[in-house]
């Protein structure tokens, strides 16, 4: 006997909560313990955590030489600007290498406003020090 009214609702507020759990602030230990998939380890082992960079930009890899004969002589520009950002966060990817075999995984996190790696932790009942 629910309203179509009251159903409608109730997705709502579901939908709502999903777009809520981005978090606003995400700390991470650089060191942590994980499993290692690789068959040196196949076990939890220590885990040196680091922030994914993007790498430079290969000047000779054949879409930039493509890009840049294409934009030589007149014309402007001739490839589409990506202006329209809708999104204000970024998803942070941990890059984790393995203490005893050296090998990296890399893991996603979800989107927050701000990531620290290694900050302190917070404590219950701890006074706040200036």
């Amino acid at each position: 006997p629910e309203s179509r009214l009251e159903r409608e609702f109730q997705t709502f507020q579901h939908y709502f909560k999903q777009i809520n759990l981005s978090h606003t602030m995400v700390n991470i230990p650089k060191v942590r313990k994980t499993f290692c998939k690789y068959s040196e380890c196949k076990k939890h082992t220590q885990h040196k955590v680091t922030q994914y960079k993007a790498g430079k930009r290969n000047k000779k890899a054949l879409g930039e030489r493509r890009y840049r004969m294409k934009q030589m002589g007149f014309g402007g520009q001739t490839k589409p600007v990506f202006r329209k950002n809708a999104k204000t966060t970024k998803k942070q990817v941990l890059r984790m290498e393995c203490q005893t075999c050296h090998k990296k995984k890399q893991v996603t996190l979800k989107r927050c406003k701000h990531f620290e790696l290694g900050g302190q932790k917070k404590r219950k009942g701890q006074m706040i020090q200036f």
